[in-house]
């Protein structure tokens, strides 16, 4: 559940970098009004998306995991990325997260938002491309 990239590994592959969630998503609009009106619920949902993102680059692809109950993985080789885009306010620049944009080859597009440290993931991924 918490090590789903570790798990999938293929041979002869290991993590490169990895990061998860930022801890902005506990600021969240919604989360401020559900912490007044559901305490019970909001903060344990955040901690759980927090706890169960996993974001990844190996040595030979790009691994990016959210949820629990409802899994969604999206995995390229490195070599099919045409490139990587990082999007951060002013906020996520000072807080060190923001939007990362992957664009493979035919032009597919997939996004993950609010995640930590998305600068180093962007040069780790060039170094290794």
């Amino acid at each position: 559940m918490f090590n789903h990239i570790e798990k999938n590994l293929i041979k002869d592959e290991k993590i490169e970098f990895k990061t998860n969630c930022h801890w902005i998503i506990f600021c969240n609009i919604w989360w401020v009004i559900g912490f007044f009106f559901l305490f019970p619920f909001t903060i344990p949902i955040a901690i759980l998306k927090m706890l169960t993102s996993e974001f990844a680059i190996t040595s030979k692809r790009v691994i990016m995991k959210t949820g629990i109950l409802s899994i969604n993985t999206f995995e390229l080789n490195l070599t099919k990325i045409e490139s990587i885009n990082v999007t951060q306010s002013f906020l996520g620049k000072s807080l060190d997260y923001g939007t990362i944009t992957f664009i493979g080859t035919g032009g597919s597009k997939e996004k993950f938002h609010k995640v930590s440290n998305p600068m180093e993931f962007r040069r780790k991924f060039q170094e290794l491309s």
